[in-house]
């Protein structure tokens, strides 16, 4: 499908994408590297976030006295999940309005970033990953008619939308392609978190009508996308909205985000589910943690780490599900699980502990902190 050319709202010849580009300062703009003066051995992040009123994406250096920025680019509107790719470039999605795809290489000035619009009637959700052989590209995205959720198939050299499925529900937002069977799913199959909630770009994260929620979760041949299963937890106020696959327990763990008329139901949902291949169930007896999962990631020796920026905490969970401890950070939302380490951001920086259980966690701070998105990614390249 084409590129959205339709022009912006009182600008006279030019694009929506030209506009944009111009109000966020994008003509050529991009972040030196910030001095980098701690030591020790350290790790390096792909990230999203706010500072200065100006939404980036990046690498953050990270090690054990502190963090900084080392390359940055601005984006026009809100960034949300990141795709390291092979070759050292980095796919970056929007979340409302999602109307842009970037492919950008960091360290790499000259060559420029590769922008992708969407055509007017839908709209990105935040998320993309590709087919188990590389050929395709997916994007979770909703048809703004009809509220309805799709799937955009796309040719992941160019971006551009080759074919459009189904999700079989609402406001689709993360995506994950099996690495392994799963019960009846074979390796290579689609599974896409619905999170039921219908909205409207232009009123950003206001619900249209959280009464008639159905969030759920789907697996669908990465083939022909017709649909192999799905799933609905027996709370219909929960929001199926991240996705992060244990490899030790064969489990995928889906952070929630709950929705109840009540804030004291709210607060008291749990943040996490567990699918096997054959049951989707929410997590038992945890604590409270404000009903409000922001990212999953899980451990190399199995379990996962939810980040819960409204508790405040990063809350620890077993291969099952069951709830262990927490770990506090202000804000605490984007998580990272490397093969010996993990990291999640918060509002006064950065806390990383080695992959034991219950290991002691380190703070990593710097003058200016910014405001992270969701979701982090391990950066390979030197």
């Amino acid at each position: 499908m084409p590129v959205n050319t339709q022009s912006y709202p009182g600008a006279t010849g030019l694009t929506r994408r030209q506009c944009l580009l111009a109000a966020a300062g994008l003509a050529g703009w991009t972040a030196p590297p910030l001095a980098f003066s701690t030591s020790g051995t350290g790790t390096t992040l792909a990230a999203a976030w706010e500072a200065d009123n100006r939404y980036q994406i990046g690498l953050v250096a990270v090690n054990e006295q502190g963090f900084a920025i080392q390359h940055a680019t601005p984006v026009p509107t809100r960034p949300h999940a990141l795709l390291v790719e092979a070759g050292g470039s980095l796919l970056a999605v929007a979340r409302r309005p999602g109307d842009w795809l970037v492919r950008w290489r960091p360290g790499r000035p000259e060559q420029k970033p590769q922008w992708h619009w969407i055509e007017g009637d839908r709209r990105f959700n935040g998320h993309a990953v590709p087919s188990a052989d590389g050929g395709m590209l997916w994007t979770t995205e909703t048809d703004l008619e009809t509220a309805e959720g799709r799937l955009g198939v796309r040719n992941p050299a160019s971006l551009e939308k080759i074919d459009e499925w189904t999700t079989h529900g609402m406001d689709p937002h993360e995506l994950l392609v099996l690495p392994q069977r799963v019960g009846a799913f074979p390796a290579g199959t689609l599974v896409v978190a619905n999170g039921g909630i219908a909205t409207l770009p232009e009123t950003g994260r206001t619900k249209r009508d959280t009464t008639r929620m159905d969030a759920s979760l789907v697996a669908l041949h990465p083939r022909t996308g017709a649909r192999l299963g799905q799933w609905r937890l027996a709370d219909p106020y929960l929001s199926v909205r991240h996705l992060a696959w244990d490899a030790r327990n064969q489990r995928l763990g889906i952070a929630l985000q709950a929705e109840h008329p009540s804030p004291d139901d709210r607060w008291r949902a749990p943040v996490l589910a567990i699918w096997d291949g054959e049951c989707l169930a929410a997590s038992p007896e945890a604590p409270d943690l404000r009903g409000y999962g922001g990212a999953v990631a899980a451990l190399p020796e199995g379990g996962f780490l939810v980040g819960c920026p409204r508790a405040n905490v990063v809350a620890a969970f077993d291969g099952q599900g069951r709830w262990s401890h927490n770990l506090n950070l202000a804000e605490a939302c984007a998580v990272a699980v490397g093969s010996s380490q993990w990291w999640a951001g918060g509002s006064t920086g950065v806390l990383h502990a080695n992959n034991q259980s219950h290991s002691s966690p380190n703070l990593a701070a710097a003058k200016t902190i910014p405001r992270w998105d969701n979701h982090w990614q391990v950066w390979p390249f030197g």
